[in-house]
């Protein structure tokens, strides 16, 4: 008798661990059906149609302002904006370049200063004042500046509220000291007439006044947020894999 009611308790319950594993294969089916109907129903969606695309301006105005102030004190440099690391960077293919490129790939700088042959020489992000930035933009800058860091590019952090002219943008970038001022009776009183030799220091290009004015007044096309990809709320969806070229992928 009591051999009967052990072997009817375990019948029993292999009966009721399949009756919920069936309901928890039922439950992933289900959910990878939906998964596959969301992906045919993105399928079909008309790229123009569906996402109607608009021109927008590349810079912000406090990158316009910060542009402009490195083109006239570093006219012997070449000025990016907005350039993706990944067009600048290249890491090892010991694990997959396109989780690499979701983590990092989509951050920009937004103003990258490359000497005459184009190699990057310093990074400039223009930030909101800290007390405006939240958790998530944290994050993604600190991520920017670890990334930066080990690949041993210089990264400069300029405030909205604080961007430097011609002069203070060239001393930051390279490096040079910032002279502390003098004030007019005591620059008066050390004045001799003494013979200056020509500096050969490149001449700073003057930017015309309309290139720098503040242009609040007008129509705005500002270029998406910065943290678009932060924010967006649709389901994050796995890329697409790198095609396999000769010995491995081709990484830029």
């Amino acid at each position: 008798m009591d051999m009967l009611l052990i072997v009817g308790g375990l019948l029993l319950l292999a009966a009721l661990g399949w009756v919920l594993w069936q309901k928890r294969a039922k439950r992933a089916d289900d959910n990878k059906s939906r998964r596959n109907n969301k992906v045919r129903s993105m399928e079909g969606l008309d790229t123009l149609m569906s996402w109607h695309p608009q021109a927008t301006r590349v810079m912000t105005t406090p990158e316009r302002k910060a542009y402009a102030a490195l083109r006239a004190g570093l006219p012997e440099h070449i000025i990016l904006a907005q350039v993706p690391l990944a067009r600048f960077l290249k890491v090892p293919t010991r694990h997959s370049y396109s989780e690499w490129l979701r983590r990092v790939g989509v951050l920009c700088g937004d103003l990258v200063v490359c000497d005459s042959v184009s190699q990057v020489i310093a990074i400039v992000d223009i930030r909101a004042p800290e007390a405006q930035e939240n958790e998530s933009t944290r994050q993604r800058h600190a991520r920017m500046d670890r990334v930066l860091k080990a690949a041993e590019i210089p990264l400069h952090v300029w405030r909205e509220d604080a961007i430097p002219n011609a002069t203070g943008a060239r001393n930051a970038i390279l490096g040079m000291p910032v002279e502390a001022p003098t004030t007019a009776p005591a620059a008066a009183a050390t004045m001799r007439p003494v013979a200056v030799a020509p500096s050969r220091a490149p001449a700073v290009e003057r930017i015309p006044a309309a290139a720098v004015v503040d242009d609040d007044g007008m129509e705005q096309h500002d270029p998406p947020s910065s943290t678009w990809f932060d924010e967006m709320d649709s389901a994050a969806a796995p890329l697409p894999p790198t095609p396999q070229r000769g010995g491995g992928p081709s990484i830029r």
